[in-house]
């Protein structure tokens, strides 16, 4: 299913109709739906497709030759020939007629690099010789963050300096639950956002006939189900070694967030157990919060670290330590839990959900201002979960998943914490939002209608 990639496809048509030769780079976590993306892209343009695999390099070579050879001739699918070499393999690139604009696409490019670590350099070489001087769109495409930063993206990397542009293709927006699961009710819709994140491959596992506590039995749970190993798989990918890791990712589902709450838990050093996090926080596994109000970041002493992504917060969470259980093929003691502690576990998700929802809003235009930055302000026993600002105007709000309507009480305490903040942060205009799963109190809609307060529930959401 192709759903909600209408800026990545401008972005690659902009290069595609552009009057120079373009070198792009598409990178991002596994099932993100690179792929897919790539083909909508190349579907009714001249273009050479070819994915590397996990094979010797002369089969991938031999594969090559037979991809170029197939893009340009119609009836023949063997050549009946091979490349002697990547840097003929390039070349032939070029024999194409020159007013005719192609894509060239190398997909996996990280399985081609380990199996010749010097074919980045023989690329480079190849783009500086003659294809940048060719009517070409050429784009490597890779799952494997850390060795596409490494080979292409990095400073000391061999293709470093000759991209003209790349995308980091990030997980699907929560709306995009709605394309996913359209008999589930806006509610639903974001429960399962915040069990499978914005990830389209999982987004596939579930079906909306069935409730999503059987779906995550079925497709989460089952130990012979594609989501039930999906994180080991995805650690074992970019790291050689990765049982501190996956220990970390642990504890940190769990609550222990600080440094140093991290290394006590795993029985690591603090300076060790910090290369790790730098480590998990290039993959995109693990982010570091501050308050928002913090005015340098990167130095503060109040930073937390939280798994990035919902569904691996929920797998640790609750499949990760219950594997000897869910081995032996018992989900039902495990979904038990799930059903327990699932609203609990969720708030925090609908919490960034509302945060990119102020982020886009924004962006857009449609808020009383432009935000410079958007996120959450805590100090010992106060949280808000939204809030966003801009020079000397900020809009702060609190987040409720809860079975009950929000009603004033809520509106009142909030205005408590917004009107401290304020004042330390030297904010002149504020505005106030309240985001709830179940609605408003009538006394709280009368209170919206003066404009006081702006009310935001699950539809307007996934809007």
């Amino acid at each position: 299913m192709f759903s909600n990639r209408v800026n990545e496809l401008d972005l690659l048509e902009r290069a595609y109709k552009s009057d120079r030769a373009e070198f792009l780079v598409v990178y991002g976590r596994r099932r993100t739906g690179k792929t897919t993306l790539l083909h909508e892209f190349c579907k009714d343009k001249p273009h050479v497709y070819w994915t590397a695999t996990l094979s010797s390099e002369a089969l991938l070579l031999k594969d090559f030759t037979r991809a170029i050879w197939q893009a340009a001739e119609s009836e023949r699918t063997d050549p009946g020939f091979v490349y002697e070499s990547w840097d003929r393999a390039f070349e032939a690139l070029t024999e194409y007629p020159s007013e005719t604009r192609r894509v060239i696409v190398i997909d996996e490019f990280p399985y081609l690099v380990g199996t010749n670590p010097g074919v980045s350099t023989v690329l480079q070489k190849s783009w500086d010789e003659f294809l940048h001087r060719r009517n070409h769109v050429l784009i490597l495409c890779g799952s494997h963050i850390g060795m596409m930063e490494k080979e292409v993206l990095e400073y000391r990397a061999p293709l470093y300096g000759r991209r003209t542009g790349q995308l980091l293709l990030q997980p699907l927006p929560v709306h995009s639950s709605r394309d996913f699961f359209p008999r589930y009710s806006a509610e639903d819709q974001i429960r399962a956002f915040a069990v499978l994140g914005g990830i389209p491959a999982y987004l596939q596992q579930f079906d909306d006939r069935k409730p999503i506590l059987e779906n995550i039995e079925r497709h989460i749970l089952d130990r012979n189900s594609f989501l039930y190993l999906e994180p080991q798989f995805l650690l074992r990918e970019e790291l050689r070694d990765p049982r501190n890791y996956f220990a970390i990712l642990q504890v940190i589902a769990h609550g222990r967030t600080r440094p140093n709450q991290i290394a006590q838990s795993i029985g690591e050093t603090g300076s060790l157990v910090s290369r790790y996090l730098v480590v998990l926080q290039e993959l995109h596994f693990v982010e570091r919060r501050v308050p928002i109000t913090e005015k340098r970041p990167e130095k503060s002493r109040k930073g937390t670290y939280r798994l990035s992504d919902p569904f691996l917060r929920f797998w640790f969470r609750f499949v990760a330590p219950s594997m000897h259980t869910l081995d032996v093929g018992d989900t039902g003691y495990v979904l038990k839990n799930v059903k327990s502690e699932l609203p609990t576990y969720i708030g925090p998700v609908f919490e960034d959900i509302c945060r990119d929802w102020v982020r886009e809003r924004g962006a857009r235009g449609e808020l009383p201002f432009t935000p410079e930055r958007v996120g959450a302000w805590w100090v010992k026993d106060q949280e808000i979960d939204v809030v966003a600002y801009q020079k000397d105007t900020a809009l702060m709000g609190e987040c409720k998943w809860s079975k009950t309507p929000v009603g004033l009480n809520i509106l009142e305490e909030l205005k408590r914490k917004a009107g401290t903040l304020a004042h330390d942060a030297r904010w002149k205009e504020i505005h106030l939002a309240l985001f709830s799963r179940s609605g408003f109190t009538p006394e709280l809609l009368e209170v919206a209608k003066q404009g006081e307060i702006l009310l935001i529930g699950p539809e307007e959401l996934l809007a």
